[in-house]
């Protein structure tokens, strides 16, 4: 067992939980359920749109959680992209629904970082 591959499996982790979290509160957002902050202004397009945007988000996040899983660069690779689009994504609606905006955010920076810190190749001893 190589070291570090429980917390590249943790990120795969994060990204299922992640996609599970967007994809619900895409549904939120595209029913204009009311758990989102009343007069919120988001930066670009309403909050239906916002909902769309994030459950395209939420399917990339189980496609990148699969190719974690699979191992390979090119799935790490493209799980740190993912998350990083969609730490930026939520900064742009914190003031829809701010508390779980930012607890989103965090989670996509620790799993960004057990895949850049603990993801590589194995070092030859």
């Amino acid at each position: 067992m190589r070291p570090g591959s429980g917390m590249v499996t943790f990120a795969a982790v994060m990204l299922f939980i992640l996609a599970f979290f967007n994809g619900l509160e895409a549904i939120a957002a595209i029913v204009q359920s009311h758990v989102f902050v009343a007069g919120a202004h988001i930066v670009i397009g309403d909050l239906r749109a916002w909902g769309w945007t994030l459950l395209a988000l939420a399917i990339l996040q189980a496609v990148a959680g699969f190719s974690v899983l699979a191992g390979g660069q090119t799935g790490r690779w493209f799980g740190v992209a993912v998350l990083s689009v969609n730490a930026f994504a939520h900064m742009w609606v914190v003031s829809a629904y701010p508390f779980w905006s930012l607890v989103i955010i965090v989670f996509d920076i620790v799993a960004i970082y057990a895949l850049c810190a603990y993801g590589g190749r194995p070092v030859e001893a």
